[in-house]
């Protein structure tokens, strides 16, 4: 039986490969396998944003090899910046004793 941490871990590889490789390789997201994923699993984000060109630029930045497209690796450095993010909200509206 799978841990909740082994869990999370297969969650995201698969949602990953979900993604990857609809258009050429199965390795890494295109731009548009990129914003079908910003849009579909993280939509509340991608709606709240008033500049269109804003998942462009977190391609741009997220893309560290500069290839136009997001290994795994890369992918990662996303949802960790957003666990992060989520993390210290959490934490900063948590109340200390």
């Amino acid at each position: 039986m799978p841990t909740e941490t082994e869990r999370c871990i297969e969650s995201l590889l698969a949602v990953f490969q979900r993604y990857a490789g609809r258009e050429g390789d199965n390795c890494t997201l295109s731009k548009r396998e990129f914003l079908a994923f910003m849009n579909t699993e993280l939509a509340a984000f991608t709606k709240n944003q008033k500049d269109p060109g804003v998942v462009d630029r977190m391609m741009k930045k997220l893309d560290l090899n500069s290839d136009g497209q997001l290994d795994f690796q890369e992918f990662l450095n996303l949802i960790g910046g957003i666990a992060v993010a989520c993390h210290d909200t959490l934490v900063l509206k948590t109340p200390h004793p």
